[in-house]
């Protein structure tokens, strides 16, 4: 999609493993331009990051930790008013209401995830939709008063024990 759109840069956050055959993969192919990567980013610089992006991809596989734990990244993205695609693993569909608060797509489909960019980057009402019911819907139903309040009764019953 980099090499197709003139509109886009790609920001690539994070490391691991396999950054460094990702890096030699963007200049291989010519896309250093395109291509951002800085690593890891400490935590209190996340706002500015999220501020400079305007669509953001969670394409996580199907695998035991994906498909039970809910990922806190996508939640933020939501709050902050950025729309958001995410492969269709447990965790994210949890959160994640298709054409509502972001889009879904197959997990471990590259094509469906270019499609979905590639809808959303086209799409401006789409887009401005998403933007604004993410940070609603996380008001609504992910506030840490919310999110914690399920603890409340057992710690309740566990000091009375």
């Amino acid at each position: 999609m980099v090499a197709t759109r003139s509109d886009i840069v790609l920001l690539l956050v994070g490391g691991g493993e396999i950054e460094k055959d990702l890096k030699a993969q963007v200049k291989r192919l010519h896309h250093e331009n395109r291509v951002v990567m800085p690593g890891r980013i400490p935590h209190d610089r996340i706002p500015g990051v999220y501020s400079m992006v305007d669509i953001l991809a969670y394409p996580r596989y199907s695998m035991r930790l994906t498909e039970l734990v809910t990922p806190l990244k996508p939640l933020e993205a939501m709050a902050m008013g950025k729309a958001l695609v995410a492969s269709d693993v447990g965790g994210h569909k949890e959160l994640i209401r298709h054409n509502e608060t972001g889009l879904l797509f197959p997990v471990g489909d590259s094509k469906a995830l270019a499609a979905t960019l590639e809808t959303l980057l086209d799409n401006d009402s789409l887009r401005r939709r998403l933007q604004s019911q993410g940070p609603m819907w996380v008001h609504e139903h992910h506030t840490w008063e919310i999110t914690t309040s399920v603890y409340q009764d057992i710690y309740a019953k566990a000091l009375r024990s």
